[in-house]
């Protein structure tokens, strides 16, 4: 029982056409893994205004003017401060025939991941009508860590 020399041919170049064939599959795809660093590319930087949000709207009794409590959470890139701006409505829903009354509030010496608070005054607010208070932007502001100069000693 032999096996005859044409049948061991035709199983020599199925095994180099299986070869091939899987060179060709499998060599881009290890190029691209190769190319691209193997590491996950850096995720862009998040928006200043997710970082901030509204936390209470109330009308000041005495004033009569709106209120809004903020807050800012610190970014990894270090501390810095927020510039927010907050938008005052008497709803929801921006009503495209009138502008919105807006206020400024700083929060500086915000850490990376720490909280920190202000406030927003708003203009004085008609009775009998309940305000809408939410983050119209924000901007943030690294704070440039200085570093002190050592205090020299003489000798002598």
């Amino acid at each position: 029982m032999g096996v005859s020399v044409s049948a061991l041919k035709w199983q020599g170049w199925l095994v180099g056409l299986v070869t091939l064939a899987g060179l060709l599959v499998f060599a881009p795809l290890g190029l691209y893994v190769w190319a691209s660093g193997g590491e996950p590319p850096e995720a862009p930087p998040r928006a200043p205004v997710e970082d901030v949000r509204v936390t209470g709207c109330r009308i000041d009794p005495a004033s009569r003017r709106v209120v809004a409590a903020v807050e800012a959470t610190g970014r990894a890139e270090g501390p810095g401060a927020y510039v927010i701006t907050v938008e005052f409505r008497d709803g929801a829903e921006p009503d495209p025939g009138r502008r919105a009354s807006q206020a400024l509030v700083k929060v500086p010496g915000v850490a990376p991941g720490a909280t920190e608070y202000g406030e927003a005054v708003g203009p004085v607010w008609p009775v009998a009508t309940v305000p809408w208070c939410g983050v119209a932007g924000a901007e943030f502001t690294p704070t440039q860590t200085q570093t002190q100069p050592q205090p020299q000693t003489q000798t002598g």
